[in-house]
């Protein structure tokens, strides 16, 4: 085994330095979030609060675990999640299947393409959008927040290419073994593609967990809006709902403020995605990569 060189040693030291410096950037931002929500009313609005709690309390974590609404929005969002990401995927693959084929194998697969294509520089806009989805019956439907954007044709051309990547020979064999085209899909294609399946399935989640303008769109009772939604419109109206509480309940929560409330829905709102981005973090590299360059 060679011993390393000393470029190679200080190649080394630089990466980590520089890689070890943009993970505390990226996790610096939430360590203060939760710093925020974390400390006391003073401290939080005099901005003396930095990477640890000032004056320590749960006060806004105890107001948000009484809110009834907040649960039943975040049970929205889950709802939302894995109904929204269970068909992205599903459309994604079966129509990246059939366009990854050959013109040979598929006579009309160029028209179908530049058909998916165009959506994606030119849209119908708002205002049609809506009317569509009221014309349809999902207004006031969790199916509101799924089906207009049920296929993520960015996500199917990144599916596209990597199925073109499969080696041929693995088809033929299937298909001489009596494998029809969804068997091949199926047991061939997806087991295969993993770190792609994994990447857009992170991209799909990411996706239906962040939105909240479509909420405010396309469901008109508040107790049907997923969490990012209700999360915008209690921060617009918290002024008003801290004026209404009791006097026992402002002595209860005396370090409760606007600021640190903001910080603890925000935090609690990204904290699912944290916790899920590890468990997909093996395939994300790879899935960033394989399939964009074809032979």
């Amino acid at each position: 085994m060679h011993k390393p060189t000393i470029s190679r040693r200080l190649f080394v030291i630089t990466n980590t330095l520089v890689l070890s410096l943009i993970t505390l950037l990226g996790i610096i931002p939430f360590v203060h979030l939760l710093s925020i929500s974390l400390s006391s009313n003073t401290a939080a609005m005099a901005g003396e609060v930095r990477l640890w709690p000032v004056g320590f309390n749960l006060d806004a974590y105890r107001y948000l675990g009484e809110k009834v609404e907040f649960f039943r929005s975040f049970r929205v969002s889950l709802t939302r999640v894995v109904l929204g990401t269970a068909v992205n995927m599903l459309l994604v693959f079966i129509t990246a299947y059939p366009l990854s084929k050959s013109n040979h194998q598929f006579k009309f697969r160029t028209p179908y393409v530049w058909f998916f294509a165009i959506t994606m520089f030119f849209g119908g806009g708002l205002i049609p959008t809506y009317m569509v989805v009221k014309n349809t019956g999902l207004i006031d439907s969790v199916w509101a927040l799924i089906l207009p954007g049920a296929l993520n044709v960015w996500n199917m051309v990144l599916m596209l290419n990597f199925f073109r990547t499969i080696p041929k020979e693995l088809e033929e064999a299937a298909t001489i073994d009596g494998a029809g085209h969804w068997r091949i899909l199926w047991r061939i294609y997806l087991p295969v593609s993993l770190p792609s399946i994994a990447t857009i399935g992170l991209f799909t989640i990411v996706g239906h967990w962040n939105s909240w303008f479509d909420g405010i769109l396309y469901l008109n009772s508040p107790e049907k809006y997923p969490l990012q939604t209700y999360l915008s419109t209690l921060i617009m109206s918290i002024n008003s709902q801290m004026t209404s509480i009791s006097i026992e309940q402002i002595k209860a929560m005396e370090n409760l403020s606007e600021k640190t409330l903001r910080t603890a829905q925000i935090f609690m709102g990204a904290l699912p995605i944290m916790v899920v981005y590890p468990f997909l973090q093996k395939y994300f590299v790879k899935g960033m990569t394989v399939g964009s360059v074809k032979e």
